[in-house]
């Protein structure tokens, strides 16, 4: 075998930084990625890698403080959604020029959920920003994209690991990032505190998506643990259904939703976790063939 790779990146909100990490081993190690498909934050990741543009992307992502990731909040009262979704993609585009996805180096797919019809949409051509917003879409958080005559949200609903999407040729490595990994309970969890940097608006918001555990009542805390469990699940019979060669585990309680403050961390663990599984990988492959 090989060491061209297939990859496929999950959603999972802000510990999809952790596939920059991930992606920069399987290059350290001399592994080609040939193509790439991604749901909600791993179509972000890999349609920047495929268009060449990650590192530009983790050096800015990498320089957040918690501040910075409420500048990037964009209220909204219609009755669909809290946020807009554009302040972040507004703010990348002045630093990353948006490319067609058919004209990207490397073959990459972004998916996203069409809810009215109750069917995955699958992004191999078009905008790379708009495709990425609509795989993003959390829903009940972000404003829903309207595409075709339907509406898109956070690919993750219906398929958080798009293994089938995947371009593969014949002596491919499939190897998927699942953000949904054991919980390891070893990263430090803490109440956020934006409250002092918000006011009237914000402050609600602040308090509707206040980290809280199983016995929290809060709206965004009971949303999120419903969501997870069934999105777990999802991306469990994904993986067990399509038996990738390799399995990048990240923790599922390594950062929440909209950690992306802790990018240095992620990006760390996504190396670590990464070079592991290569190792346990390449051991098996050599038991083998003796």
């Amino acid at each position: 075998m090989g060491k061209s790779v297939a990859l496929v990146l999950s959603s999972g909100g802000s510990r999809g930084l952790a596939q920059i990490g991930v992606i920069n081993e399987l290059v350290k190690q001399g592994f080609q990625i040939t193509s790439i498909s991604g749901s909600s934050i791993g179509s972000v990741i890999g349609g920047l890698y495929a268009m060449g543009k990650l590192k530009e992307y983790a050096e800015w992502v990498s320089s957040f403080n918690k501040k910075d990731i409420w500048g990037f909040v964009d209220f909204t009262l219609t009755t669909n959604g809290l946020l807009k979704g554009e302040r972040v993609f507004d703010k990348m585009k002045t630093f990353i020029s948006d490319m067609n996805i058919e004209d990207m180096p490397i073959p990459f797919a972004a998916v996203a959920t069409d809810i009215l019809h109750e069917k995955e949409v699958v992004f191999t051509k078009g905008s790379f920003y708009e495709a990425v917003r609509a795989s993003v879409a959390i829903p009940a958080i972000f404003i829903p994209v309207k595409f075709n005559n339907t509406i898109l949200v956070d690919g993750g609903v219906l398929n958080p690991v798009p293994i089938e999407y995947v371009h593969r040729n014949t002596d491919d490595i499939l190897i998927v990032v699942n953000l949904y990994g054991d919980k390891t309970n070893d990263f430090h969890k803490e109440e956020e505190t934006h409250t002092r940097y918000l006011k009237g608006l914000t402050r609600s918001f602040s308090n509707l998506i206040s980290t809280g555990d199983k016995q929290t009542t809060g709206y965004y805390s009971l949303l999120s643990s419903t969501t997870s469990a069934m999105i777990h699940r999802i991306a469990k019979m994904s993986i067990e259904k399509h038996k990738p060669d390799m399995i990048i585990n990240i923790p599922c309680d390594s950062a929440n939703t909209f950690d992306f403050y802790k990018a240095k961390e992620l990006i760390e663990l996504g190396e670590k976790a990464a070079a592991e599984a290569i190792r346990s990988f390449l051991n098996k492959t050599k038991s083998q063939i003796s």
